[in-house]
């Protein structure tokens, strides 16, 4: 059975009025940070290395550029790079290592955090010192999650008629009242000669 144009059923999505059309795709794109751009450009050139079947392998000169490309990301994370200069292997060798460091530098500082903790538990079961030992304690109630000096603030609403708060503003007056003391102003001319 051959199908005939007619049988195919054809489905036209609904389309807006008055919504002016970007003149170009560029302009059609969010602004990017460098690093959500390269992140784009990654995902987009291993998606291309996944649909074709072609590995992505960067030559020497590619992964020096790439490295030089990282080194000016780091130093100036908003610095507008041209990623359109450079091929999609020295793209890919680049988010690599922007993905790498990451990693790195979240694994480090949590086994940092753990490395501080650590020598606070030491120090404050066997220093000598008491001092020493509630100074490591302190430091150890400051860690987020540990909390133990958190400040809470409470503040209690307290819900009133007008005449109540009208009563209440009248005894305050009146206690004030009843304090006033009266008394003499004394001035004192100080002389110089």
């Amino acid at each position: 059975m051959q199908l005939e144009h007619s049988d195919i059923p054809v489905m036209v999505p609904p389309i807006e009025e008055d919504i002016a059309l970007p003149k170009s795709a560029a302009e059609a794109m969010p602004e990017l940070t460098p690093e959500q751009e390269l992140q784009m450009r990654a995902n987009t050139i291993k998606l291309i290395s996944d649909l074709s079947g072609e590995p992505i392998v960067p030559t020497d000169e590619q992964k020096t550029d790439a490295i030089s490309l990282a080194k000016q990301l780091m130093e100036n994370p908003d610095t507008k790079i041209d990623f359109t200069k450079y091929p999609n292997e020295t793209m890919a060798f680049l988010a690599g290592l922007v993905a790498e460091t990451k990693y790195a530098l979240v694994d480090d500082l949590a086994e940092l955090k753990m490395f501080v903790i650590n020598g606070l538990v030491r120090e404050a079961g066997t220093a000598k010192e008491a001092k020493v030992r509630i100074s490591a304690l302190s430091k150890l109630g400051e860690i987020d999650g540990i909390d133990a000096f958190k400040k809470r603030t409470e503040t209690v609403v307290k819900h009133q008629s007008m005449e109540e708060v009208e009563e209440e503003l009248l005894k305050v007056l009146g206690s004030i009242k009843g304090r006033v003391i009266e008394g003499k102003v004394v001035e004192k001319v100080i002389n110089d000669e």
